[in-house]
């Protein structure tokens, strides 16, 4: 009796853990199709790892960007040569699966731009899962 109760608890530990790294595993894999996106020059695909809502929110530098049409638009004025977008990286993420539904990914982006400079900075995001996705519910970037 006692080894059929240690083999429940320890399920109850292993499990959790076990999900938890599927979780980051999938997070990782929406900042890879991002970065592939970005690279390729589709920022539209880029978007697509965050959530389409009006309850998205981006900060960066001094402003709050709400929505994802809004922060689309920003990418868009903001990236709107080959040459300013450059090759994207994520480095150094760390990912905090939190519950279920929530996470928090912090990292370094890194963008080579040999036209314009190059440029990195810290990020912190907010993922939420979503009908069964991970997306990005809050975007909190600096360079």
């Amino acid at each position: 009796m006692n080894r059929l109760i240690a083999a429940f608890a320890a399920l109850f530990v292993i499990y959790p853990n076990a999900v938890r790294a599927d979780d980051a595993a999938s997070i990782r894999t929406v900042l890879e199709t991002q970065a592939a996106a970005w690279n390729r020059g589709d920022i539209r695909g880029f978007m697509v790892g965050y959530e389409n809502s009006d309850a998205l929110r981006f900060a960066s530098g001094s402003s709050v960007r709400r929505g994802f049409d809004e922060t689309l638009a920003r990418y868009l004025a903001a990236y709107d040569t080959p040459a300013k977008m450059g090759t994207l990286a994520f480095k150094d993420l760390e990912i905090d699966v939190l519950s279920d539904d929530a996470a928090v990914v912090f990292g370094r982006f890194f963008l080579a731009r040999p036209e314009v400079g190059d440029a990195t900075g810290l990020f912190t995001l907010i993922f939420r899962r979503r009908d069964g996705a991970w997306v990005i519910v809050h975007d909190h970037t600096s360079s």
